[in-house]
């Protein structure tokens, strides 16, 4: 993950595509996103004005400032912290088993530090009866 998200790009994404979910198993790709495919797209740099010196390859995100970005996700083994930078300088961790189906907020105030992520589970479907349950005895007469 982090290869395809911080080293394939110089400068970050404008968007990130169903690539991401490379590898992942199909049925779960089915499930988020049906036939759709499309790649991601780097931030493309050719028709932007830089007045001062040219930009470094990676322009790191440091306590002096953070420029126009509004999210910054920072990778830990146990999970991706995010970031709303708007109104924070630390985000709650999203675990990486993190069922990708889940629904997920993307308003910035709902990302605050020290808290859960603003992620809730999806719901699962009730499961049809078992065999050893439709093949139970019964305990009341037939008509």
């Amino acid at each position: 993950m982090s290869r395809h998200l911080i080293d394939s790009v110089p400068h970050g994404w404008d968007e990130l595509g169903t690539d991401l979910l490379d590898g992942a198993p199909a049925a779960l790709r089915r499930r988020l996103i049906g036939d759709d495919t499309y790649p991601s797209r780097p931030i493309d740099m050719t028709n932007v004005i830089v007045v001062g010196p040219q930009p470094e390859e990676h322009e790191p995100v440091t306590q002096d400032g953070i420029g126009d970005l509004q999210w910054a996700y920072v990778l830990h083994p146990h999970g991706i912290e995010v970031i709303a930078l708007q109104a924070h300088d630390r985000g709650p961790v999203v675990a990486w088993d993190t069922d990708p189906r889940s629904r997920i907020t993307a308003h910035p105030a709902a990302w605050h530090p020290g808290t859960r992520a603003p992620i809730t589970a999806p719901r699962t479907a009730p499961r049809p009866p078992t065999a050893t349950t439709a093949s139970a005895p019964r305990t009341t007469a037939r008509r």
